[in-house]
C-alpha cells in the first residue's frame, strides 16, 4: 500500500481519534494508581481507631470516610431501607434513618441489619460509627434492636480503570483494523476498475 494513496481528512481523522483513544487508555492506567494509593489510605486511617467530626462538605466526607464519628440526631426525618449484607456475611437490609443534626444540616445513618422490612422506631439520640460513602454513617453497634451490618471496606471500593484502559486500548486497535481493512477494499476497488 502505497501511502500516497490514502485520503488525507479520513486518515487524518481516524488518527486523531487513534491518539485520543490511547491518551484516554494511558489516562486511566494512571487513575488505577490513584484509586490504588487512596484505598491504601482509607485501610490505613481506618485501622489508626481516631474518632472524627461529622462532615460538612463534600472535601471532609472524602477526607473523612472510614473513621469514627459521633453524630447527634436531633430529629428522625424518614426512614428507608436497602439492601445490604449483615457482618456474618447475611443478606438482608440495612435500615436507614435520614435526620437532622444539632446544626441544622442533615445525615443518613445506617441503623443496623434485618431481614425484616418493617421499620423498626428509633427516636434518634446519639450515635457513634464508621463514615461510610454516601456519606452515610454506619452504627456500630447497631440500634433499635438490629443486628450488624458489614463494616464499610475501602477494598469494597471499585477500581476499575484498568479495564477502562483496556477497552480504551481496544477501540484504538480496532479503529485502525478497520480502518485499514476499509482502505484495503477501497484500493482493490480501484484497481479493478483501472483493469
Amino acid at each position: 500500500m502505497n501511502l500516497r494513496q490514502l485520503p488525507i481528512v479520513p486518515t487524518i481523522i481516524v488518527l486523531a481519534a487513534v491518539a485520543t483513544m490511547i491518551a484516554l487508555g494511558i489516562w486511566q492506567l494512571g487513575r488505577a494508581d490513584e484509586k490504588a494509593a487512596l484505598i491504601a489510605h482509607y485501610e490505613a486511617v481506618s485501622a489508626d481507631g481516631g474518632r472524627v467530626d461529622w462532615p460538612t462538605n463534600a472535601q471532609q466526607a472524602a477526607e473523612r470516610l472510614y473513621r469514627l464519628a459521633f453524630v447527634e440526631c436531633v430529629e428522625v426525618l424518614s426512614r428507608r431501607t436497602t439492601a445490604a449484607n449483615s457482618s456474618e456475611g447475611q443478606r438482608g437490609l440495612a435500615q436507614i434513618a435520614s435526620c437532622r443534626l444539632a446544626d441544622g444540616s442533615e445525615a443518613d445513618i445506617a441503623l443496623g441489619f434485618t431481614r425484616d422490612p418493617v421499620e423498626g422506631d428509633w427516636p434518634g439520640g446519639e450515635i457513634q460509627g464508621i463514615i461510610a460513602p454516601g456519606p452515610r454513617l454506619v452504627a456500630m453497634p447497631p440500634v433499635a434492636g438490629l443486628q450488624p451490618l458489614a463494616a464499610p471496606d475501602p477494598r469494597d471500593l471499585p477500581n476499575n480503570h484498568m479495564a477502562y484502559a483496556g477497552q480504551w486500548f481496544f477501540f484504538a486497535l480496532t479503529a485502525l483494523v478497520i480502518y485499514f481493512l476499509a482502505i484495503r477494499k477501497k484500493l482493490a476497488e480501484r484497481r479493478e476498475g483501472e483493469d
